[in-house]
């Protein structure tokens, strides 16, 4: 973005999210005030800016939502649609460099460009670039990826750095000796918080969700929607909280046996859950 005159002594841009300004000196203007002048802070042009500032935050915020979305429950996504959005600096920050996977065995890699005809640029794991033409992709979740470890060192070769979490997103797979009658898991219970209301203040800035005594995130998961949920209790029966049960439901409400959640499913839930132990009080000796 480029330098907006303010009145004869100053030029105004935004930069790194804030209104930054620069005296008129010269021919280009040279030299950076430090901070924003006082004279300036009232100036509309600056309160404009700052609008707009905001309003970019937000639609950078939103994009990297709905990419995460998209990746989460690897919906399709027409490569048309994103040779439409590529050019929006925000929604490019947020699919650049994600795993990308086409029609093909082969189509797999790392997504670096998307032409305006909707053909795309991926770097492959042979460290090629190849072009890639499929009406739609999907950005799998990571624990669907069979070669995500392979996947996590050749990114860290390549240099690459997701701006939304993919393949170092923290995943956990299901155990294979799980008792069939088994309808909750207790791994991360316990975990104390000051009060209730600490507890699910935690819960939303995960981008959870708190429903009456439950911290829940709706899952897709193979075309079908499953909520996790973990009970987090009553805010008006104890002065502190605990973290309780972790368990699954389907969209009609009925709770799942564990072996019937699904793998995205299975490792979202543990993901929530994990979030809320490791957010849990900790006391200055450092016992929890």
């Amino acid at each position: 973005m480029g330098w907006l005159a303010v009145g004869d002594t100053y030029e105004v841009a935004l930069e790194d999210g804030g209104v930054v300004a620069r005296p008129v000196s010269g021919d280009p203007p040279v030299g950076r005030a430090k901070g924003l002048p006082a004279e300036l802070r009232d100036h509309p042009e600056v309160h404009e800016l700052q609008r707009f500032g905001e309003w970019l935050d937000r639609h950078a915020a939103e994009c990297a939502a709905q990419v995460d979305h998209w990746m989460v429950s690897s919906l399709p996504v027409p490569t048309a649609l994103l040779a439409q959005v590529w050019r929006d600096e925000a929604w490019r920050s947020a699919l650049r460099d994600l795993v990308v996977v086409g029609t093909g065995p082969d189509e797999v890699g790392f997504l670096r460009e998307v032409a305006g005809s909707g053909e795309l640029g991926v770097v492959n794991l042979d460290g090629e670039t190849v072009r890639l033409a499929p009406r739609t992709v999907t950005m799998p979740h990571p624990v669907l990826l069979p070669d995500l470890e392979e996947l996590r060192a050749f990114a860290a070769d390549l240099g690459v750095v997701q701006g939304v979490e993919q393949i170092h997103r923290a995943t956990w797979i299901a155990p294979g000796d799980l008792d069939a009658a088994a309808t909750s898991v207790t791994e991360f219970s316990g975990a104390e918080y000051r009060s209730w209301f600490h507890l699910s203040a935690r819960v939303t800035s995960l981008g959870c969700r708190v429903e009456g005594t439950y911290a829940t995130d709706r899952i897709r998961d193979a075309g079908r929607i499953v909520t996790a949920a973990v009970d987090i209790g009553d805010p008006y029966t104890e002065d502190k909280a605990w973290t309780g049960r972790l368990s699954w439901r389907d969209q009609d409400g009925k709770r799942l046996a564990l072996c019937e959640v699904g793998p995205v499913a299975w490792s979202e839930g543990m993901r929530m859950a994990a979030a809320l132990h490791a957010g849990r009080t900790v006391s200055t000796d450092g016992a929890a």
